[in-house]
């Protein structure tokens, strides 16, 4: 790492009359040769005696940055050649050399002299306004041989021409794997031909509100799938971009859209429609022959489509309540000695990976295959934290290291409030930046077995292409950096201003990014019985200016000098301004005052730490929770009631009370089968003054008001009761049943 550092500091401080270089993912070893320079002006010619290929490519690239000819010939100013580099831990070697005679390229593999090429790339648009290209030496190598990026399109289809795309970004950073996320409960996205199927019924769902905008079929269905000619057409693509595809067939879990197909497959026999809401399903592959047979069936075409050395199986969230009530799998257990279902699991898994590997590929799977004892060959991708991945680098397994906590795309980027619609937690670009694909619990023989890191793009709330882009970018540049091994946390400002650099880039290709990086950030409170909206930016430069009257803010607006009281109902719009410019998007807070708000409160039993928002207080902020995102202005509870007290510091009249809370059955929450209200003057007596049961509450919409005669009390209690067990039948069954709560209004 020291080299590392030593060579930054040559990187930013000695170009500095050449300007910056903003290479993303920044090389390993750079340095400046001397004071001079090579001229992109004249007719440049690129030699092709030595990777032809990549030769070709370049000038293709190049004719369309500079708008000029390039000319292919044996040898030229621009010069490729072949090096023998073998050095353990550094992968896919190349050297850059520019001078003002030439550059010259030297590549230990044909996917070295590619990423040499994606280097000079970005060197030629850093400079081309300048017209040269400054005298270098770079000397890189990746780190890690695996460079993975995924794509779901079960949940939400895309073409295969924006497929394409995905592949041309990851390619520009150097990313070497593409995991392409292809059945699901959602959807079966890939052409079959010995079962059709899969595709004429598993590739379309019913409408829902997520896709009211999208292409539907003829009898108002929607999604899609990808023939095998067009299976084909991508993964030669791929290939031009040095970038594997490794497709991913789901078993014995996520498997609603082939059941619906074809119910036999099932414990019980079906009918199933394609899944249309998210989450986690009971119904699974029953492992029987008639199973076993299709899914080879399936093998079989696959493998013949994708020259990939693996095939991901999936073996993540499959629920066993099928299995516990089916005969057959309940015989095949006693039959084959196994102990449970999860030996079970291991059983197709390891059945599965046999007649694979007869195919002369490899498998990968989730970190569940872990469970009942892991396939001999497997290569586990660690995704619900990187315990799998130890696991499976102790034990002499390869694991690919795709943990939830730095990893996981579909997650809001910024402030829910000003972010689009994601998953409800919460992912920064610094948190992606300061991943280390290796644990520290592992020596260094055992090391040997991460092959590298792989960011997970899931598209439940993702209903188009732009929006992955969203998504994608500019956390794309992070796992760059992290996967090629030049990521340094403490150099994090560094890394930041090439992102933002990079911006520019994006903005001409016209690539949809997330500001988030400029975003402001809001707090509320609480001082001296008084509550306050305090704004600050992740970044320390511009001038917030801000609006109290619904407007947005501009240039004319108050600037931002201190936290601002709120005490009374308002809604404040926010921004950071540079000079006559908005930086990032502007930050909405509605505050909605009652009697409570402000107010102290106490709890009888402690939120989640997950879930703690800004503990009790949370309830009496004057702001609602977003219905979508449970991180902030949520508190949740699991197993256990809410039952605060608010003392409203003198006695208050009121006849009303309102609260917020969530019914999201796929992720396990619940609405509460009863609230109550007392009312007290001594916080010791207390009197029931409105309850309601499950009627009421259902037809809520989440927002639940209870009105009654009018009291005068100083204290006022809400009792809000948790659901107890998930109900059978349902996802997560017999498990404690989330409740989620927000603003305890008092009216």
């Amino acid at each position: 790492m020291r080299k590392i550092l030593f060579f930054s500091f040559i990187f930013f401080c000695s170009l500095s009359s050449f300007g910056q270089q903003y290479i993303i993912p920044m090389p390993q070893h750079l340095e400046v040769l001397q004071q001079a320079s090579f001229s992109l002006k004249g007719n440049l010619v690129i030699g092709t005696s030595t990777f032809e290929a990549q030769s070709k490519y370049l000038a293709h690239q190049l004719e369309g940055l500079l708008q000029s000819k390039v000319t292919l010939k044996k040898s030229g100013t621009v010069r490729f050649q072949k090096i023998n580099h073998q050095v353990a831990g550094q992968h896919d070697y190349y050297e850059l050399k520019i001078d003002a005679k030439g550059i010259v390229i030297s590549a230990s593999t044909d996917d070295a002299a590619f990423y040499a090429v994606q280097t000079l790339l970005q060197l030629v648009e850093e400079n081309q306004t300048k017209g040269s290209i400054p005298a270098l030496s770079i000397k890189d190598y990746a780190k890690f041989t695996y460079r993975g990026a995924h794509l779901d399109v079960s949940r939400h289809f895309f073409t295969a021409d924006e497929i394409k795309l995905f592949l041309d970004y990851l390619s520009r950073y150097k990313m070497n794997k593409f995991h392409w996320h292809l059945t699901d409960d959602q959807g079966w996205r890939i052409e079959i031909k010995s079962h059709p199927k899969l595709t004429a019924i598993g590739a379309f769902r019913a409408v829902t509100e997520d896709v009211k905008d999208s292409k539907l079929t003829n009898d108002g269905r929607y999604g899609g799938f990808y023939t095998q000619e067009q299976v084909k057409d991508v993964v030669a693509y791929a290939k031009k971009l040095h970038i594997e595809v490794i497709p991913e067939i789901e078993m014995p879990g996520h498997a609603l859209a082939a059941l619906a197909a074809y119910p036999e497959l099932s414990c019980t026999g079906g009918p199933f429609t394609v899944g249309t809401s998210w989450g986690v399903m009971d119904d699974i592959y029953c492992p029987k022959e008639e199973t076993f047979d299709l899914l080879e069936d399936v093998i079989d075409e696959v493998v013949t489509l994708f020259p990939s050395h693996y095939i991901h199986i999936g073996g993540d969230e499959a629920p066993k309540t099928r299995w516990k009530a089916c005969a057959h799998c309940q015989d095949l257990i006693k039959k084959e000695g196994l102990k449970d279902e999860f030996e079970l699991q291991s059983y197709f898994i390891k059945r599965m990976e046999k007649y694979i590997n007869a195919k002369g590929k490899s498998i990968i799977g989730w970190d569940e295959i872990l469970e009942g004892g892991l396939a001999p060959n497997a290569t586990v991708m660690s995704w619900t934290g990187v315990e799998g991945g130890i696991h499976a680098a102790k034990t002499g397994h390869d694991a690919i290291m795709t943990p939830v906590s730095h990893m996981y795309l579909d997650y809001y980027q910024g402030n829910p409030q000003s972010e689009p619609l994601a998953f409800n937690a919460e992912l920064r670009l610094d948190k992606v930046y300061s991943f280390n694909p290796i644990p520290k619990e592992l020596n260094a023989q055992e090391a040997k077995h991460i092959l590298g890191p792989q960011a997970n793009m899931w598209t439940e709330y993702i209903a188009n292409f732009k929006h992955v882009e969203y998504m994608l970018f500019p956390r794309l540049l992070a796992l760059a950096e992290v996967a090629w091994g030049t990521s340094n946390p403490d150099e994090y400002k560094s890394f930041e201003k090439r992102v933002i650099h990079e911006f520019a880039y994006l903005d001409r290709k016209r690539i949809n990014y997330s500001k988030a990086i400029f975003e402001l950030n809001g707090n509320i409170v609480f001082k001296d019985g008084k509550m306050y909206y305090e704004l600050s930016t992740i970044k320390n430069d511009g001038t917030i200016r801000y609006t109290a009257d619904g407007t947005n803010p501009n240039i004319e607006s108050p600037i931002y000098q201190g936290p601002l009281l709120v005490d009374q109902t308002v809604t404040i719009n926010a921004a950071n301004f540079s000079v006559d410019r908005m930086l990032g998007s502007v930050l909405k807070q509605d505050f909605v005052i009652s009697k409570s708000t402000g107010k102290s409160i106490q709890l009888l039993h402690e939120p989640s730490e997950a879930y703690y928002g800004n503990g009790a207080a949370t309830l009496v902020d004057g702001v609602n929770g977003n219905k979508q995102y449970f991180k902030k202005n949520w508190l949740g509870f699991n197993g256990q009631d809410l039952i605060a007290t608010i003392d409203l510091g003198t006695e208050t009249t009121f006849s009303n009370v309102e609260l917020n809370v969530v019914d999201q059955n796929a992720s396990w929450i619940y609405y509460p089968k009863a609230v109550r209200v007392y009312v007290s003057n001594d916080n010791q007596n207390f009197t029931v003054v409105k309850e309601v049961g499950k009627e009421v509450i259902s037809e809520s919409k989440g927002t639940i008001k209870l009105s009654f005669d009018q009291q005068t009390a100083k204290f006022v209690k809400v009792e809000v009761q948790h659901l107890n067990q998930i109900p059978l039948g349902s996802t997560g069954a017999g498990s404690a049943a989330w409740l989620f709560v927000d603003e305890l209004s008092v009216y």
